[in-house]
């Protein structure tokens, strides 16, 4: 017992939190790919593309789990422990938005998927690439501006989805299609942007834990 008191007295390597962080990114990173090579393939290897989706999520789930238990089990963490639920639980929640995007790119039985949905998914890749960036420099305990410089990046993808986001609404309202398409492809617009816009909220958290750091 005296044993395990001392231990959750005393604060756990740091980078035993980190690491669940890169681990978080990591997967977002693979699931925008993912998203990618489907917009990107025909019908018969979609299937084979959402073979990883059950993967992605349990590691996403791994990810998150574990960081919320060493903190849970920790008195002293290396920053604010709200700090480290909130990017824990938003690195998973995005994962599950891109991978339930996947599913749906299935389950709605689009043949062919337009140039929007094609920009969206090469947007995500880069938010997905930088996001992974930033959680590293926190990680190495890299220079603020450096970190203020990913985010900005991070900041100007998130406008262009916004952007796509716009183009995309217009012309599914256009009056060209019916009903049904218009709410299968608002939905996955909507969800892209969704994570893209949980990207954002991470790297803002990650900008703020180097500033109370710096």
């Amino acid at each position: 017992m005296a044993i395990g008191f001392l231990a959750k007295l005393l604060p756990p390597p740091e980078n035993k939190f980190y690491n669940f962080f890169e681990d978080g990114a990591e997967v977002i990173e693979l699931s925008s790919q993912l998203f990618y090579q489907i917009v990107h393939s025909d019908l018969k290897q979609r299937e084979e593309y959402l073979i990883h989706a059950k993967t992605y999520k349990r590691r996403a789930v791994e990810a998150m789990e574990g960081s919320l238990t060493l903190l849970n089990a920790s008195f002293i963490t290396p920053i604010d422990r709200e700090d480290i639920q909130l990017i824990s639980t938003n690195l998973y929640k995005s994962t599950k938005i891109i991978l339930k995007a996947c599913v749906n790119l299935r389950i709605y039985k689009i043949d062919s998927y337009n140039d929007i949905v094609k920009k969206q998914a090469e947007v995500l890749i880069k938010s997905a690439e930088e996001l992974r960036s930033i959680i590293s420099m926190l990680k190495k305990n890299a220079p603020l501006k450096d970190i203020t410089a990913c985010n900005y990046r991070i900041k100007d993808i998130e406008n262009r989805g916004d952007e796509i986001l716009f183009t995309a609404t217009e012309e599914i309202f256009s009056g060209r299609y019916d009903a049904l398409y218009v709410l299968k492809m608002r939905d996955i617009y909507k969800g892209i942007e969704n994570a893209l816009d949980i990207c954002s909220v991470i790297s803002d958290l990650t900008v703020n834990i180097a500033l109370k750091h710096s």
